[in-house]
């Protein structure tokens, strides 16, 4: 799907919420975020190292729940909007409390989507 398409979409899910899986997250991705799979793989590669250094698939988990919650944010390019520029206008502001408004946005949204996708 195009970025020119997805602005189109509205706020409504471009797609169907994938399954927290390795493969169905990173096919999500490759369609509503394909400028972050490079980042997918890094984090995926990361995680699957820390598991067998710690011996402990806690790591995996933690990609997955992160990961899953990047893409239900980028599902909706309303909220995907949003979140990006609240993430932008934090990284720019020159005064904290102005900083820290904007984090607060994209954490809120953040958390929001968590939740949802692990009550899911």
């Amino acid at each position: 799907m195009s970025a020119r398409h997805a602005a189109t979409a509205g706020d409504g899910p471009l797609i169907p919420r994938p399954e927290r899986t390795p493969a169905a997250l990173r096919a999500a991705c490759a369609v509503v975020a394909p400028q972050l799979l490079v980042a997918y793989d890094q984090a995926e590669d990361q995680a699957l190292a820390e598991a067998v250094e710690h011996g402990s698939i806690r790591p995996v988990h933690s990609y997955l729940n992160h990961w899953a919650a990047l893409i239900e944010i980028e599902r909706h390019p309303e909220r995907a909007k949003v979140y990006h520029r609240a993430e932008c206008l934090a990284h720019i502001a020159t005064v904290p409390d102005e900083a820290r408004t904007h984090l607060t946005t994209a954490g809120g949204i953040y958390r929001d989507v968590a939740e949802a996708v692990r009550t899911a």
